[in-house]
Formats: structure tokens, C-alpha cells, sequence
């Protein structure tokens, strides 16, 4: 059964820094693309960031672009995502997903999803 399991998150002050990570757990050992996505209460879950194993590429929304860094941690299928100079907006949950067929740019992508974790940014 393949599971994401997230850690990370808190309080954090504006402008603040906070990484946050999720273990692809897998019993075939395979690796495939994991992303993070996010959900504001009242809004709809949307695309932070992904990362794909294969070449180490990345893609991010524009509104985390240049602030969050998205990275892979082969010897623990473990990805984490840094999350520098953080703005009121970037409160939610935060989950991890991924996907055995896709690159998990957007939910209807996704197969599987992490628990979430809350990001909360004091003003």
C-alpha cells in the first residue's frame, strides 16, 4: 500500500521560513513524481510545486516562485519543500501527492495524497 507520509509545518511569523517533507512509502521501491499542494479554508486546493526523480526537475506556481524551493532525498524517497519569506497567503494545509502516471501539476492528477500538514503565518 503506498503511503505519503508528511512532517513539518507550524507557526511561523511573516517573512519567517519553514521547510516541510513527505516519504514516498512504497513496497515495490518505486519512485515516481510527488508534488505539494495547498488549501486555504473556504479556497480550492492548489499546485505549490513538483518534483520529478527522473532528472530532478521542477516546476512551481508563480506565487511561490523564487520564494519555496522544492528537493528530493533519493536514499529515503523523501522530498521537503523550503518555504522562505512567508506571507499571510501562504497559510493552509499542506499536502503531498503523487502520482505513478503523471507529473501531479494539478489534482485531477493526483492518485495519492498525503494526510496534510498545517502551515500557519502570523501577521
Amino acid at each position: 500500500q503506498v503511503r505519503l507520509v508528511e512532517s513539518g509545518g507550524g507557526l511561523v511569523q511573516t517573512g519567517g521560513s519553514l521547510r516541510i517533507s513527505c516519504a514516498l512509502i512504497d513496497p515495490s521501491g518505486s519512485r515516481y513524481p510527488m508534488a505539494w499542494f495547498r488549501q486555504a479554508p473556504g479556497k480550492a486546493r492548489e499546485f505549490v510545486a513538483v518534483w520529478r526523480w527522473s532528472d530532478s526537475g521542477t516546476r512551481y506556481s508563480h506565487t511561490v516562485q523564487g520564494r519555496f524551493t522544492i528537493s528530493g532525498e533519493i536514499a529515503t524517497s523523501t522530498i521537503h519543500l523550503q518555504m522562505n519569506d512567508l506571507k499571510p497567503d501562504d497559510a493552509g494545509v499542506y499536502y503531498c501527492a503523487a502520482s505513478p502516471k503523471w507529473t501531479p501539476t494539478s489534482a485531477r492528477l493526483v492518485d495519492y495524497w498525503g494526510q496534510g500538514t498545517q502551515v500557519t503565518v502570523s501577521s
